[in-house]
Parts: structure tokens; sequence; C-alpha cells
């Protein structure tokens, strides 16, 4: 059977090839296509966390436990040593102070300084707020993920077991409009959690390998929470698309042959949601090419 890591490697292919050249709101640039369908097993544990680069996995569930904590600053991040999330407050901040400050000065300076990281470090009401926080008109707040779970529980065969994070009254006041906007889930009659994941915008080199693990680790969690094992992850995406300074990066990792996918497991069962930590998390059998260095598209 071919390795389902082909899946992914011949979108970025196709990208090379067809892509339409366009100039995109960073300035960068981007070949880009539009609409993409990937589809990954989870069954048995295997994980799409890719080999023909390494993905920092760690890092990646890290975030999606930020997500669920519905935390919006970037300062708990950087007190697990999470980074990802550096370029856009920065960005702000320089254009706002004039200050040519470097990332790493910044991000010490949001460490050692609470009221510096309250007015700096902020995102907006980004992920997190909208799914365990979204504000209805009348100023009633509704946690997503806890309703979720819930209906996992009690009404697995539901069609509206989903959250997503596209608040459109909120949108101005986010650092990034979501991209991974939707999550929805699906249940079978044997028990089997399904998850679909879709995308209105991708970086296809340096954010699909983030967000295949992240939703991954995000279905372990709620298939181990409602009592279900993991089945398929479905990956959707509007907008996929290579930075113009990623393409000699794309055609490295195109040239290497994927590796055995590795597992990952949940080393406890905690007591809801909220309660899980990167410990909980083991996986076995990673054994990928080296990182591919790229910079972010801001």
């Amino acid at each position: 059977m071919r390795h389902p890591e082909y899946q992914y490697l011949d979108l970025m292919q196709q990208v090379l090839e067809r892509g339409d050249a366009r100039l995109d709101r960073t300035g960068v640039g981007t070949r880009s296509l539009f609409g993409a369908m990937l589809r990954f097993d989870l069954s048995g544990g295997v994980v799409p966390i890719l080999t023909t680069k390494r993905v920092y996995w760690k890092t990646a569930v890290k975030e999606m436990l930020w997500f669920l904590t519905g935390g919006t600053n970037i300062r708990s991040l950087l007190e697990q040593n999470v980074r990802i999330w550096s370029d856009w407050p920065l960005d702000n901040y320089r254009k706002a102070s004039g200050e040519a400050i470097s990332q790493a000065e910044f991000e010490a300076r949001i460490l050692a300084d609470a009221d510096f990281a309250a007015r700096w470090g902020e995102l907006g009401p980004v992920y997190g707020k909208q799914w365990r926080r979204w504000q209805g008109p009348d100023g009633q707040e509704h946690d997503q993920i806890a309703t979720l779970v819930e209906t996992l529980k009690t009404n697995p065969a539901s069609r509206r077991m989903l959250f997503h994070a596209w608040n459109v009254a909120d949108l101005a006041s986010m650092a990034l409009p979501p991209c991974h906007m939707v999550y929805q889930y699906h249940v079978t009659a044997d028990g089997r959690l399904n998850s679909l994941m879709f995308q209105r915008s991708v970086d296809l080199l340096l954010g699909a390998p983030f967000n295949f693990t992240g939703a991954a680790a995000l279905q372990l969690m709620l298939a181990q929470q409602a009592g279900l094992v993991p089945g398929e992850l479905v990956w959707m995406a509007g907008d996929v698309h290579l930075y113009a300074n990623h393409l000699d990066q794309a055609r490295t990792q195109l040239a290497r042959a994927p590796r055995p996918w590795p597992r990952m497991r949940l080393v406890r069962t905690p007591p809801g949601i909220d309660a899980y930590r990167i410990d909980d998390f083991v996986v076995e059998g990673y054994d990928p090419h080296p990182a591919i260095a790229a910079d972010v598209a801001v």
C-alpha cells in the first residue's frame, strides 16, 4: 500500500506545478491551489506526523492544549518554550513603538514583565476564546468544546458535533483570523470517532504539518473522554499555498521518501478535557528526515 504521506507530497507537487502565482496579504507572494482533501487513518494509534522532515510534535500538541485552555496571550506559550505565535505581536509592537527589537528580546520582556505581556502579548479573540468562550449577542458565553464532549457521550449519532472559530464580529480584533476554522465529528456504530477539519487557508510547508498533528492529538483526547477509539481524520482546505520563499524547501522535501509513521498514545485518562498536559502524550517510532528551516510570513 502506498504510504499515506504521499497524499501531502502529491499536493505539494501540484502546488509547485500548477499553483496560481498570487500577491498575498504578507507581500511575500504564493503559489496557490483552491480545494484539497486528505484522509488519514488513526486506528491502531498511527498519527500523521510527517516523516519527510522533522515535525516538532510536542510544540504542535502544546499549541492545541493552549487552545483548549481558552488562552489568547503568548506569555503562557513562551513559558513552555513555544514561539510559533510570537511573530504577530512582535510585528505589532515594532510598528507601534518604532523600536527595532529582536524576537528574543521581545519574548524575554514578555516573560519578565506581566504588564508588558498583557499589553503586547495579547493576540485578541483567537481560537481559544472562540472555542471556549464564544459570546452571543445577549452576552452569554458558549463553551463549544464542553458541548462537543457532552454530545459525544450522550448523543453520538448527532450531526451537529462541531465547533468553529470564524466569529465575524471578532475578526477585526484578531492578530490573525482563524485558518483551521471548523472541526466536525462523526461516531460510527462500532464506536470509532472520525473527524473533519477545514482550513480556509493553509501554509503547506510550515502550517499543515502542525495542523495534522494538533488535530490528531485532539481527536485522541476526545475519543478517550467519550469512551471511543480514533477512526479517520479528514483534512480539507480552501486556499492551499506555498510561499514564494518556501519553494526550494518544498523541492527538498519532495526529494525524500516517507518513512513509517509513528504512533501516539495517551499514558493516562484525565478527568476531563481540560486536564490534559504534554506529559500525557507519548510518540513512539518517530524517525524523520532532518528538519527544513523556513521563514514564517507575517
